[in-house]
Formats: structure tokens, sequence, C-alpha cells
């Protein structure tokens, strides 16, 4: 609470602000240079830290390579035979003082493995055989110089490493081993090595690829396994160099540097852990924080006494603010002090003799709205916040039959019919709350018993910024408007009762195609189970008129339309043949309409296929009659110079098809027919045209088949249809065929004269016997054709 108080002058405002951006501006200068100081003394700490490990790395691997060199020389200095070698070993030891300085002991071994010498003899290692020693083991295979892995030698298990070198004799024959140990823990080279330091708490370490520690600074531990825990410490054993950040066993976070030695598969890391590393940069920062803190306490009094010297002109305006408010002071207010401040006296000045000007304007509107309400032919209430009546017009009093002096200071809601005052009082108190405009309709209190007056009223709330002053309600008198809207709806609900039992789907659309009303026919055409309100019209089908899809701008665009032949899809792909009407009311308005009467056309149009069926075909057969025949043959007349292979015609004429009848009955016969049908039509194309011709007389047309094949073709009927037996009472019943075969000519006037030459071919077949193909040509040009 203190806190929020002292906020609230604006002068401790401004000394936060003051104070905060010196804090603000301070801490990003702190962070941007403790970044940019950070990462350069990172840089710094990582080549310093680099080079240590270069430097050590590069010292180990010269005092390797002078004992190893030294070592060697020593051993191509005892060229000897292997007798003399055993002999004068301990003297020729003895006397290699040169390597008394490079080594902690120098050590003679046979060709065996056996030490027969040894300088200083203190370890009391003469006699003992070292054959399975590693490094034993690959001079003597190798025959060349080596330098040992880390090994626990025999005089008190001390770690230690030999660099060894072959000896051999006059004929260069392998006579034995001279090596040199240096102790781990001992007092050399390795020693000096420890001693070396990064830092205060940065250490050095020397492992080998094996994996085995040689030196380790910060535990001393020397033959111990590396932790190939650490990453780095993993990677520098596959031969990784260089510097990278790492994390030790303690999770602290260090610079690390690994490099590789070249005399032997060692490496040599140094570590310096960053907390130290980074430790000048931390204090840096610490000694600015208490020089930013002893800024901020200097300047904040100092920027509070000249705020509070600023703003005190403020005060003074704000007193000379209050007195003219309360009337106590009519010049306008004065005060000196900063230009700003000036500019709030003057816009206070200009506030006050505007709000004058409004006061008298408003008195004017007043006088205006009353003037101009009194005469208005609506009901028009003001009321206050309370919902009491201050002002009535003389439309309003006659609505509810009483005079402004009653009304007056009475509650407009007891001027409501009971039932419907509570949901009257609800939607007022909800538009003054939610400064909106509120709208019903309610019963009056009648002026007399048994009179119901309704009313559309519509409230609005009167107020300023600052609070409710009231509402202003219309009222309307719209007893007589519903009795008309009722006596409309009881004739709506008999016409959609009418339209309702009709057969015919009756539906209206607005421009954009959405159903405002259809019936159940209607809806049961579009596929809608029930209702199919307020879908659009033109989404749920599709209309095909002519094979052409019409939208919704053709029937827009389109006169009126009776009896319109169309096929109309639903959403479900369902068709129906459709003869449509098409209205349009209000055409060209805004609430435009379009009323169509959709009649099921279905049943009259399969009718109609029906008789057109049975006009061109055999009702016994099922095959197109003569009729239907000729006219496919007039067409295949015309179409067959256009054809790369001729047209043929065949007549087929049954033999012997009067003693079927006569003897196994009509009804024999008849199956026999429908069955040689069947026959006919399986053995041709489907463009082939089968036709009954007459009683026991068949057509076939066979369109650009070519004579061969349609000799063939007939051929094979011929056979097939004399093989054709039916059975009846025990008896066998069948017929053959006289077949004439003629193809279609350019020089064919009409179908009569290419039937002629076909039934010619009938004929002929008769009197050769019957059950015959008989092919008769087509005439040649300019001549008549004859049979051979």
């Amino acid at each position: 609470m203190l806190i929020k108080q002292w906020f609230d002058s604006l002068v401790n405002r401004a000394v936060s602000l003051v104070v905060g951006a010196i804090f603000v501006s301070a801490l990003l200068v702190t962070v941007s240079n403790f970044l940019l100081s950070r990462s350069e003394l990172e840089q710094q700490a990582r080549n310093q830290v680099e080079t240590i490990a270069s430097l050590i790395a590069k010292e180990l691997d010269d005092k390797l390579a002078l004992r190893l060199e030294a070592l060697s020389h020593v051993a191509q200095t005892l060229t000897m035979s292997g007798d003399v070698l055993d002999t004068r070993a301990r003297v020729l030891i003895r006397r290699q003082t040169a390597l008394e300085h490079l080594f902690d002991a120098v050590f003679l071994f046979d060709e065996n493995g056996t030490i027969v010498a040894e300088h200083p003899e203190k370890f009391g290692q003469i006699g003992l055989d070292v054959s399975g020693r590693e490094y034993f083991r690959r001079v003597s295979s190798t025959l060349t110089p080596v330098i040992s892995e880390p090994y626990l030698s025999h005089y008190q298990k001390k770690p230690a490493v030999m660099i060894a070198a072959p000896v051999f004799d006059h004929r260069q024959r392998f006579i034995g081993v001279i090596g040199g140990a240096i102790a781990l823990d001992g007092d050399n080279f390795l020693d000096q090595f420890i001693n070396l330091r990064i830092g205060a708490t940065g250490y050095l370490g020397v492992s080998t690829r094996s994996g085995f520690v040689v030196v380790n600074q910060r535990d001393g531990a020397a033959m111990s396994p590396v932790r190939v825990a650490n990453p780095v410490l993993r990677d520098a054993m596959e031969g990784f160099e260089g510097t990278v950040e790492a994390r030790d066993s303690g999770r602290e976070k260090t610079i690390m540097s690994v490099q590789q030695l070249t005399q032997v598969p060692w490496f040599v890391s140094a570590v310096w852990p960053s907390r130290e590393a980074l430790a000048p940069i931390t204090r840096t920062v610490g000694a600015f924080m208490w020089v930013l803190l002893l800024v901020i306490l200097l300047i904040a009094p100092l920027a509070l006494w000249r705020f509070r010297s600023l703003m005190a002109p403020l005060k003074l305006l704000g007193n000379q603010i209050r007195e003219r408010h309360l009337g106590m002071r009519s010049e306008p207010v004065h005060v000196s002090g900063g230009k700003e401040i000036r500019q709030v006296a003057e816009i206070f000045n200009t506030v006050m003799d505007e709000r004058d000007d409004v006061l008298v304007s408003l008195a004017e509107r007043e006088a205006f709205f009353r003037s101009l309400t009194h005469s208005a032919p609506i009901g028009i209430v003001q009321t206050d916040v309370l919902g009491r009546i201050e002002f009535a017009n003389p439309a309003f009093e006659a609505i509810v039959g009483h005079p402004a002096e009653e009304l007056t200071n009475s509650y407009l809601s007891s001027r409501v019919y009971e039932a419907d005052r509570l949901e009257a009082t609800t939607g007022w108190k909800q538009a003054i709350r939610s400064q909106s405009i509120f709208r019903g309709r309610f019963r009056l209190e009648p002026q007399s018993p048994g009179q119901v007056v309704w009313g559309d009223v519509m409230t609005a709330a009167i107020q300023t910024p600052e609070k409710s002053l009231g509402t202003i309600t219309v009222v309307r008198d719209i007893s007589h408007e519903l009795a008309v809207e009722e006596a409309l709806r009881s004739e709506q609900k008999r016409a959609e009762t009418i339209l309702g039992v009709l057969q015919e789907g009756v539906l209206m659309v607005d421009v954009q195609g959405v159903i405002r009303f259809a019936n159940d026919a209607a809806c049961r055409l579009l596929g809608a189970e029930g209702d199919c309100l307020p879908s659009n019209f033109f989404q749920r089908v599709t209309i095909e008129a002519d094979k052409r899809e019409m939208t919704r701008e053709d029937f827009l665009a389109a006169e009126n339309l009776i009896s319109l032949y169309v096929t109309l899809r639903n959403a479900s792909g369902e068709p129906f043949p459709i003869d449509l009407t098409m209205l349009h009311i209000r055409q060209g308005w805004e609430d435009e309409r379009l009323v169509f009467v959709l009649r099921d056309d279905s049943e009259r149009r399969r009718q109609e296929e029906r008789l057109s069926w049975e006009a061109t075909h055999d009702s016994l057969t099922q095959l197109k009659n003569r009729r239907a025949f000729n006219a496919s043959l007039i067409s295949c007349l015309g179409e067959s110079p256009r054809q790369g292979a001729s047209s043929v015609l065949m007549l087929i004429d049954l033999d012997h098809f009067k003693p079927v009848n006569d003897e196994g009955g009509h009804l024999l016969g008849d199956d026999l027919l429908k069955r040689l049908a069947d026959l006919f039509q399986d053995s041709v194309r489907q463009s082939d045209t089968v036709a009954r011709l007459g009683g026991d007389e068949f057509g076939i047309i066979l369109p650009a088949c070519g004579m061969a094949r349609a000799e063939a073709l007939a051929e094979r009927i011929r056979a097939e249809v004399e093989a054709l037996r039916v059975e009846q009472d025990g008896r066998m019943f069948g017929v053959t065929t006289c077949i004439g075969l003629t193809e279609l000519s350019s020089q064919d006037s009409g179908p009569r004269e290419v039937m002629a030459r076909a039934d010619e071919g009938c004929y002929v077949a008769k009197s050769r016997g019957r059950n015959a193909v008989v092919v008769v040509p087509s005439p040649p040009a300019g001549g008549d054709a004859g049979l051979p």
C-alpha cells in the first residue's frame, strides 16, 4: 500500500524513471562488456592452455628422443660376442656414466631376457627373467629401440617406463638388450613436469592411448585407468588433438587441451577450470555494480529535488481548477511554470468556455425535442434512471388512454400488461447496463376491460461518458398490424396444407438459390429426408435440358418457363424426368423469388418409351420388326460409300416351319422362333441389326463386314439352325434355313432393290433343295447382276 501511494506522485514516478533508465543503461553496457570481455578472456585462456599443453608435449618428446638416442648409441658400442658380453656385463654397465643422469636405473639383458647386470646394483634384479615383459618381446621381435607402456616394476611394484635398445655382435646377431628405466614417481624429468601448474587449480596429465595414466597432477596416480567417461579423453585415445570446453569429474566446467606425442603413443592433457580462468571479468563486473549503486544513491535525491521544483506550479493549477469548478472563481485559471503546465491551463479555460456553450445548446435542443415529439405520430416517452416518466407526447397519451398529468412521475413499467411486465423490465435494465437498444412487443394496460393494445417498443439509454441519465422509449400501436398478420398466417397455413397434399413438388427460392419454402413432394425429389430448408436448391440438384446443364443464372435471366421437359439429378445422383414450370415473383427487386413446380414425368416417359419400343420390335422374339429394319437398312445404304469394307444384307427363310406349328402346336412354334432369335442375336456383332420380317422370315444387316466374313457367318448360322432341335412328347422338331446374301451397293436406289436381290438368293436356295446359302452379287455400274 505504501509503495502504491508513493508511486501515485508524478514526481516519484519521474525519479523512478530516471533511476531505472540509468540502471538499465548501465546494466546493458555491463552485460555487453561482460559478454565481449568474457569471449576475449575465454579465447586467451584457451590459447594459454593450448600453448602449455603443446610446450609440455614438445618437451616430453625431446627428452624421450634424447634418452632413446643415447641408449641406442650405447647399444652400438656394445658390439661383441655373447660370451664376452655376459662376462663383462657389470663392468660395461658401470662405465655408462652418461646414462646415470638420464635414467633411474640401467639394465643389461641377455638374449633370453635374463638380467645380467644393473646400475646401480641396489635394486637386486640380477638374474631376474623379464622375457615376458612387453618391452623385451617387442625389442627381440622387431630388433629396434622401443619405449614401453607403463608397467609395475619388480622392485617394490613401482610404476615405471622402460626405454630399451637391442645389442648385436659383430655378425649383427641379436645377443641381448640394454634398457633404461624411468620411475614414474621418481626424481627425474617427469617429476619436474609434475611441478608445473596452470593457475591455482589447473593441472596437467600424461596418458597412453591404450588407456593408462602416466602422470596426473590432480591426484598423483600413475598406472591407473584413464577416465573414459570423459568424452575428450576418450577421443584423445583415438588420436584427437585440440582445445575444447569440457566438464571434470565434479561436473565443473573446464577448458581442456589435448596434444599428442610423436615419440610414443601418449598424449598430454592440460585442464584449467573456467571459474578460475574467467575470474578477472567476474571481479570487474562486481566492482562496476558497486560504482553503479553509488552513482544511483547520489543522483536519486538530486532528481527528486529538481522534479518537485518543476511540478510546484501544477499543484497551484489544481487548486485554481477546483475553485473554478465549485464556483468560487469566475476568472480563467493562470499559473507560471513550464510550457506544458501553461498549455494545461489554456486547455482547461477552453474546455470551460465550450462547456458553457454546450449547456446553452442543450437547452435549445431540449426545447426543439419537446416541440418535435409533441407532433410525432408515434408515442415517445422519456424516463429517469429509475424508470419514472418525465415526458410523454400526446401520441403516447392516446395509446395508453391517460393524460400527461397522470403519467408524469409514474413508472413506465406500470403501463405494461402485468403478464408481460417482468420481460419488459428485464429488457430495459439490460439495455441500460449494456448501452444497447432494446426492442420488444408487449401488451399495454387496456383503456377499458376486454380491450388489448399491442405496442412495438424500442428503448435506448440516455447517458454521458460519466453516468446514465435515463431512457428514451418509442411506442407504436401495432394491434391492427397483428390482426392482419394473424389473418395472413391463417391463409398461409391453408395454402401450405393444400401444397402439402399435391403430388407435384412446389418450392420457392431467393435469387441466391436458398430454399424459402418446399412441400414434401419437392423435398423427396431433392433427396432430403424431412425438411429441406434452408439448403441451396442449385447446390442440391443439377437440371439438364436439351443435354445442357441449366444454372442459377440461366433461370434468373429467363422469362417464366411453362412445361419445360428436363432431367433433375439430386445430391444422391438419382435422376428424375421432370415437367418443370418456373415463375418470377417481384422480378428485378431485391426480394425477388423464383417459384418452381416440379412434376415427376417418369410414368409418362416410361409409357412413351414402351410404345416406341413396341412400334419398332417384334413382341414374340424381342427383335426389331420390319419397319425398324427398313430404317436401319436405309441408314446403312447412306453410310456404305464411306466405309472401308462392304456392308452385307442377309435374309433368312425357315424351311419346314409349318409342320412344326401344325403337329407340335403354336406354343412349340413360338418357342422355336424365340430360340432361333436368340441364336441369331448371339451370332452377330453388337453393331449388326437382327430383325423378324414376317412369320418365318428374318433379316440381318452387317455394316462394313465384307462378303467373305458374311458368307462364313451365314454358313455357321445355317449349321447351328440345322443342329437345333426342340423336344415335345418324345418327338424332336427342327427346321433348316435358306439364306440369301447380297452386298449393299452405291448403285442401289433404295432398300427395295437390295431386299429383292437377297430374297432372290433365298428362292435359289429353295430351288437347290433348301438348307443352303446363296450369294447374289450386286449389279455392276451400268448393268444388271445375274446368278452364277
